[in-house]
Parts: structure tokens; C-alpha cells; sequence
């Protein structure tokens, strides 16, 4: 069973302080939130008991005095980029965040889209999001960025965007991802501020890497397995060191670009800069918040081989180079680990030999025991394993059948003879919608329903790359999966 290692709720108070405490020195301060808004999976996969909802929460707290500016790069845009855990674009991401952060009566002030320079797929979703009612402002790549300090602090460089009128104490820049130009937009509005006598201030909510936890621990180590394909690496932030001759844990590209940001700040405001470090400007409790090390030691170990996993995949269909594989597999070798720390990577294999290489699935219950589940003829090996477990944990007979026969063959038909496929077999998707269905007439239907919350943080492993109809309501369950980088079959086109 998974053990809590983090108190989300003293995390949300240390945090809401830390913030504060930073207003109270500016007439209006800019903070920019690293790592996801809402649906941070990732710090609720390394520090079990983090609530992923705990920055949005927080926000809810301060909704009075904030106000939101989501950034997204252009070129992003263009490329279609993908947020990886919900397999969806950053325009979708964008387009998620301000239905749900305005239904939680959070102001969003605008979206910025940021290094404009006029791709075609950014100027179509700005009219699409205009369409709707969002303010949407564009900015080009900084002149002179970011060596010629003159420039960028002038008209020509931060003055060349336009300003956008914000009326809170509190300005939080967040983005879909990474490389969205938060911090260019945040030092734009300085900029902006100061020439109209605003005494504005920045400061970065970052939760990865933990700043006062050692370089090499797990959780730190994860942080740069998640960034892999950035490159980012974990460092001491030799700034502090120098200035208060402590050890603290930073990241590359902060560290690089802090004597920039630094330079800047200085300039904006004509008068010292008042941050010695990275680690300064960051606003990060997290550190204080966790209450069992060895609980995310090891929650953070398992991300850094799911990762690995996922890079196997992302490599065998040509989304992610070689490097990436080789990244993680130098920060499996620094922590000790390898696949066979998983233990659901063996189980899922030793069903996928005895089923004759069908393709397999294991799953580890809260209590410890390994369920699997086959491909066939009529259910997926993600289905099968899905029910096999929820029927483990409602103590039903591995026997029971969970879908009327009068349920199934009109989805059979459907598929065949409406949509013309070929492939009879019931993907995860479609097998939950019989359940539920059955779940209105069928007591052990809906007992198994009452068992899938209880899925939540379970490990998984498939011998096969999953298709979207059973990866993506894995990902719904909050199932943490991953795959070995084998194809099914011969077929091209995965659906």
C-alpha cells in the first residue's frame, strides 16, 4: 500500500505565507508558477499525499487579491506540442485551464502568446480564443536577449510588447508546460509597471527541485527525469553558497540565467537587485511539508523507471531521440535502480509468456497483490486486468461476469456493422460504459463500479504500447502505468 509521505494541507499554509509575506514588500508582485496549475501529477506521483489540486486550492484561497495570465509559446502552437499526461495539445491545455480555473471563481485576465513571429497556427487560435471572449496578447522575441541588458530594458526590447493592465496585488503567469515564456512576460510587465511608477516585484513558485533537499535524492532526481528531453540538470546554487555559504539544490537554466535576470532587475527598478540567488526568488515550502522520506524516496525512484519507460515508447515511435533514453538511463544508474524494481514489469511479462505473447497487463492492489489480464477475443488486456482487479477487491469470484451478454452485443454490433471495424474486441473505454450500464440492474456490476476510486496510485505495467482507448482511461483512474516499447502488431494506425 501506498504510504503518505507529504501533508498537503501544511504545504497550502506555509505556501499561502510565504506568498503573503512576499506581497507585503511590492505594490503589486508577479509571480510566476512553475510546473502544472491544476493536475500536477507529477509532484503527486513523488510526494505521495500531495494534493494535485493543492496550487489551484490555494489560488481559491487568495482569489480576492489574484488574478491569472496564461502564457503559451507560439511555436508550441505550431508544432502542436503535447502535454504528455493527458495527451493532449497546448492550445487543448490552455483551452482546459480557463473553463476550469474560471469555474473555481479564479479572475483570468488574458492568455499572451509569446516569440511571436506570426505563425500561422498561433494568429488561428488567438482569433479562436478572441471568438470567445479572451483577451489574447502577442509578443515577439526579445530584442537583444539576453546579453545586451541596455536593450532589452528599454522600448525597443520589453517596451516593444504591449502592456497589459492588471489591477490585482497579486499577478500569477502560468503556462500549458515548460519553455512557455512566463519569466519574459513577467519581466515585460515590470518593465511596463515601472515606467508608470508601480512598484512591482517578482518571485517564482517553483516545487521542483526541492531547494533544501539533497542534490541526488530521489524527488530532486525525478525532477530531472521529467525534464529529460529539456536536458535540465540539477545543481548547487553556488549564488547562495556564495551569499550565505549554505547548500542549496537549483536547476541549470536557472542558475545560467539568473545573473541575466538579475542584471534586469537592477535596471528596471534603478536600484539594487534585492535576490543574492535562484534559490531567493523562489517561493517553495515543500521541503518542510514532507513527513515520511522513505515513503517518497521510493515513490520518486518508481517515476524515474516510469519514465524511462515512457522514453522507450516515445523512441520506438520516433517522438523522442535516443539522448533522451540515455538521460534517464544515467539517472537510473545514480539512484541504483533498474527495471526489475518494479514489480509489476515481471508479473505483466510472466502472463504475457504464458498467454502465448499476446500482450499482457498487471496491476499491484493497495494491499500488495499483483492482478493480470490478458488480450482477447472479446476484452483488451487493460480491460481484462480492470475488472480482474476491481472484482479482487470487492471479493467477488475471479469467475463472475460483470457484463450481460444482452450489453455486449450491441456494442459488438455497432462497431461491425455501423463503424465497420474489424476488431470485436472491447477496448478499457468500452468496457467501463457496459459496466456502468449494467451497474443500474446488476448488484455485482455495480459493487465493481464502487471499487474503482480505490485504483487511484496503483502501479501497472502492459507488455504492449496501449492504445488511446485503454491508455487514456487508465490515466483517468489514476492508475500510474507504464509500458514496455512493444507493438501489439503489424497495424500502423493505433486508434
Amino acid at each position: 500500500m501506498n504510504k503518505i509521505g507529504f501533508d498537503s494541507e501544511l504545504y497550502m499554509q506555509k505556501q499561502s505565507e510565504h506568498i503573503l509575506e512576499r506581497i507585503s514588500h511590492f505594490d503589486k508582485l508577479y509571480l510566476e508558477f512553475g510546473g502544472k496549475l491544476f493536475d500536477d501529477l507529477h509532484a503527486a506521483r513523488v510526494l505521495p499525499g500531495f494534493d494535485k489540486a493543492a496550487k489551484i486550492k490555494l489560488l481559491q484561497k487568495l482569489a480576492d487579491k489574484a488574478e491569472l495570465i496564461i502564457c503559451v509559446n507560439a511555436g508550441a502552437i505550431e508544432s502542436n506540442k503535447i502535454r504528455a499526461d493527458y495527451g493532449i495539445t497546448y492550445c487543448s491545455e490552455v483551452e482546459r485551464m480557463i473553463d476550469n480555473i474560471s469555474g473555481m471563481g479564479i479572475f483570468i485576465n488574458c492568455v499572451v502568446i509569446t516569440m511571436f513571429t506570426n505563425q500561422q497556427g498561433a494568429v488561428k487560435f488567438k482569433h479562436k480564443l478572441e471568438n470567445r471572449g479572451v483577451k489574447v496578447y502577442l509578443h515577439a522575441p526579445t530584442k537583444g536577449y539576453p546579453h545586451e541588458i541596455d536593450t532589452i530594458v528599454s522600448d525597443e526590447g520589453y517596451g516593444a510588447n504591449p502592456y497589459i493592465p492588471t489591477t490585482r496585488s497579486l499577478v500569477v503567469m502560468t503556462a500549458p508546460g515548460p519553455g512557455s515564456g512566463k519569466l519574459a512576460t513577467c519581466l515585460s510587465q515590470l518593465y511596463h509597471e515601472h515606467k508608470r511608477g508601480v512598484e512591482a516585484g517578482y518571485a517564482k513558485f517553483e516545487t521542483f527541485p526541492i531547494w533544501n533537499l539533497p542534490l541526488n535524492h530521489p524527488v530532486n532526481v525525478a525532477y530531472e527525469a521529467a525534464t529529460a528531453d529539456l536536458r535540465d540538470e540539477n545543481k548547487v546554487d553556488n549564488f547562495h553558497l556564495e551569499a550565505y555559504g549554505k547548500i542549496t539544490v537549483n536547476y541549470n537554466r536557472d542558475i545560467e540565467v539568473f545573473p541575466v535576470v538579475r542584471s534586469i532587475l537592477a535596471k528596471i527598478t534603478g536600484k539594487e537587485c534585492v535576490y543574492k540567488s535562484p534559490t531567493d526568488m523562489g517561493v517553495n515550502m515543500a521541503g518542510y511539508c514532507i513527513v515520511d522520506d522513505e515513503a517518497c524516496q521510493e515513490a520518486a525512484k518508481q517515476e524515474v523507471l516510469r519514465r524511462y519507460f515512457k522514453a522507450l515508447c516515445d523512441s520506438k515511435m520516433g517522438a523522442t531521440p535516443s539522448e533522451t533514453v540515455s538521460r534517464l538511463e544515467f539517472l537510473m544508474s545514480k539512484l541504483e535502480i533498474n527495471i526489475s524494481d518494479r514489480k509489476v514489469v515481471a508479473a505483466a511479462r510472466k502472463k504475457n509468456e504464458q498467454c502465448g505473447m499476446k500482450g499482457a497487463i498487471a496491476l499491484e492492489l493497495p494491499d500488495g497483490r499483483i492482478v493480470t489480464g490478458k488480450n482477447s477475443e472479446r476484452m483488451s488486456a487493460a480491460a481484462a486486468c480492470i475488472f480482474n482487479s476491481v472484482k479482487a477487491l470487492a471479493g467477488m469470484n475471479d469467475r463472475q461476469k460483470l457484463i450481460s451478454p444482452y450489453v455486449i452485443g450491441p456494442i459488438l454490433d455497432l462497431k461491425s456493422k455501423i463503424f465497420k471495424q474489424n476488431n470485436n474486441t472491447l477496448s478499457l473505454e468500452e468496457a467501463l460504459i457496459a459496466l456502468s450500464i449494467c451497474a443500474a440492474s446488476d448488484a455485482g456490476a455495480a459493487s465493481a463500479i464502487e471499487q474503482l476510486p480505490l485504483l487511484v496510485g496503483c502501479e501497472l505495467h502492459s507488455t504492449h504500447i496501449l492504445s488511446k482507448a485503454d491508455e487514456t482511461p487508465l490515466r483517468k483512474l489514476g492508475v500510474y502505468l507504464s509500458c514496455d516499447a512493444e507493438f501489439l502488431n503489424d497495424n500502423l494506425y493505433m486508434d
